[in-house]
């Protein structure tokens, strides 16, 4: 299979201190759209940079477009590697209009650069901005701005580091869906890093999950959200409620009586439950439960809801039934569990 993109085996240590990144592998296909996601001093930013080129790694390999960038023996810098950068803070020339910083990386004949600026201000839908310094334009418009210049070199990946965090949260939504839509366009190959898990899920043709340096799992958006590999990544994406169960094949007797579960498994579980998997309902069926909270987000509501022996979960539900705190209703598991060793953190095989 082609790659745009192989990092193996890359670690990198600071002063001899423990790895900040250990030992992680990755594969990028053309055009996809890869995240890395963790939580903040996990290692992602750094990995970012040892496939920039900004670090050098202490060991492994980087591979991109079948061009060896960085090895034992070799070390390609950034300015070689065919790569663009989005920054955080977008990295915009303040004394340079739109048109002059989307122009910065082009080299060869200047009316070839005009008409690649051009082209981009059109991509991006700034073309009525070319002439605008940076302090006169929105956030959005700088992002675009920042995204035009990494493209306009036409790189073979684009590496973006946690770029719409600086953004305004309304704003932000919007700003990435055009991102997206614009690599997708481009068909171009990316690496972003984040730690908001609903930009990773939402942008993502697959996802890495760092923790403490090391790759924990690699999946598809949908893989992960309802697979993930450990308990630390079921948490770490989504809220998940968790119940002690005893598994015996495809079902679990559990606090709510027998569910099932997505894979055979014997003896003492965990089960995962996301809140949306709970159905809550005004019936006699299912498990008694009494309404302690409920929070009410426009397009849906999360219940806490509390079990006749105190074990506490947390519902989603549709806003067609209205809740209030003290309700008695019923609780069942509208999908299968996931289960896990409660030992070794780890989903049973």
């Amino acid at each position: 299979m082609e790659y745009s993109l192989q990092a193996d085996h890359l670690t990198k240590r600071f002063n001899g201190q423990s790895p900040a990144v250990n030992d992680i592998t990755l594969r990028v296909r053309p055009s996809e759209f890869l995240t890395l996601l963790g939580p903040s001093g996990g290692g992602k930013t750094t990995t970012l940079r040892l496939l920039a080129g900004f670090e050098r790694p202490t060991s492994g390999r980087i591979q991109i477009s079948n061009r060896i960038v960085a090895d034992d023996t070799r070390f390609t810098p950034p300015e070689r590697r065919k790569v663009g950068m989005v920054f955080q803070d977008f990295a915009l020339f303040p004394h340079v209009d739109v048109a002059g910083n989307i122009a910065f990386g082009l080299r060869g004949a200047r009316a070839d650069s005009q008409r690649r600026v051009k082209q981009l201000l059109s991509l991006v839908g700034l073309s009525q901005f070319a002439e605008r310094m940076p302090h006169e334009l929105s956030g959005g418009q700088q992002q675009r701005v920042a995204l035009a210049r990494a493209l306009a070199p036409e790189p073979d990946i684009l590496l973006l580091d946690e770029p719409f965090s600086n953004l305004d949260t309304g704003l932000r939504a919007q700003v990435r869906a055009d991102v997206r839509n614009i690599l997708r366009s481009t068909e171009t190959t990316a690496v972003f890093v984040t730690h908001d898990q609903q930009e990773a899920l939402s942008l993502s043709d697959e996802i890495a999950v760092i923790f403490d340096g090391r790759l924990v799992q690699v999946a598809t958006p949908h893989a992960i959200y309802n697979r993930p590999a450990t308990v630390q990544v079921a948490k770490f994406i989504g809220e998940a409620n968790f119940l002690p169960a005893e598994a015996h094949g495809m079902t679990a007797n559990s606090r709510l009586g027998e569910v099932k579960l997505f894979h055979p498994k014997t003896g003492p579980v965990q089960l995962m439950i996301r809140p949306e998997a709970l159905a809550v309902e005004f019936n006699d069926r299912g498990t008694p439960a009494v309404v302690r909270w409920r929070e009410f987000y426009g397009h849906y509501q999360r219940l806490g809801l509390a079990l006749a022996d105190g074990v506490e979960l947390v519902a989603r539900a549709n806003v067609d039934r209205y809740f209030q705190r003290g309700n008695q209703v019923r609780v069942t598991l509208a999908l299968p569990a996931l289960a896990y060793d409660p030992a070794s953190d780890d989903t049973l095989s």
